[in-house]
């Protein structure tokens, strides 16, 4: 099937429902725009630490590369996506991220030192360094500290670089535990972007379809209540779901998504949601 055939079968530009993180697909919410608010207070208030969790899915990510693409000259932004490993490793992740050359056999402290002197350096030409860890879960707490120790790198008053972490829920049960109180701390600014109700989910994939192109009725409401049920509205999930029932909607012939299109991919078993693997589990 022809990626280019498929949306212009729907009378659309492109497929609305990819599981790529896309900015120009972000639906605001709410909950995101409190999330982004949180997000530019960090950065405006130079706080030490600043923490974003949502579900799988939640559009943590989509949000990070809004921000970055707002993030005006006077920032030098390193991401780190998925860093793990023990002491020393997330150093080099850091180092990677900045774009600081490095020998990967030198001690830690010397690759420390790099990073500050890379830190100092920048602040004293007018700009501030940001770095960002997306699926921040992934770290250990021996990590969590090994970060929260560079934000001890200051000038007076001054914060020189700036921590952003956004993860799963998980990541916000590691911070709160009594083991990481002087981490938690140091975090100024965090907020929990919570999955979407019906009404949001509606509006969402509404949304999703305008942007593409489309009129935003492809999907029936019947055919949204479905899917919110069986995603819960995480948007990961409502998007899989979605291109799942267009796709059958398409060899259908169909150019409308009705429930029973919805039921009838359900019934396939083709569409997994770790949701229901959680079910079975308790």
């Amino acid at each position: 099937m022809d990626s280019e055939q498929f949306a212009k079968f729907f009378g659309l530009r492109e497929r609305p429902f990819t599981l790529l993180p896309d900015p120009d697909f972000l639906l605001w919410t709410s909950a995101h725009r409190r999330a982004f608010s949180v997000l530019e207070y960090g950065l405006m208030t130079h706080a030490p630490i600043t923490v974003i969790t949502g579900e799988v899915g939640a559009g943590k990510t989509t949000l990070l590369q809004k921000l970055i693409s707002t993030i005006d000259e006077g920032y030098v932004v390193g991401l780190i996506s998925n860093a793990q490993g023990n002491r020393g490793e997330l150093m080099q992740w850091v180092l990677s991220a900045l774009d600081v050359p490095y020998d990967m056999n030198a001690p830690y402290v010397a690759k420390f030192q790099l990073l500050q002197q890379f830190v100092i350096d920048r602040y004293s030409e007018g700009s501030r360094v940001v770095l960002v860890i997306d699926e921040a879960q992934n770290l250990s707490a021996e990590g969590l500290e090994e970060l929260r120790m560079l934000t001890n790198i200051n000038a007076n008053k001054d914060e020189l670089i700036q921590l952003i972490l956004v993860g799963q829920p998980e990541l916000r049960d590691m911070i709160t535990g009594p083991k990481m109180r002087q981490f938690a701390q140091r975090v100024t600014a965090t907020y929990h972007i919570p999955a979407m109700d019906r009404e949001t989910t509606g509006r969402y994939v509404w949304h999703r379809l305008q942007h593409a192109g489309g009129t935003g009725e492809e999907f029936t409401s019947e055919a949204i209540d479905v899917i919110f049920e069986k995603s819960a509205g995480v948007p990961r999930l409502v998007n899989k779901l979605c291109d799942f029932c267009m796709v059958y909607a398409y060899s259908n012939d169909e150019r409308t998504i009705s429930a029973s299109v919805v039921e009838e991919v359900l019934a396939d078993g083709i569409y997994l949601s770790a949701l229901e693997f959680s079910d079975a589990a308790e």
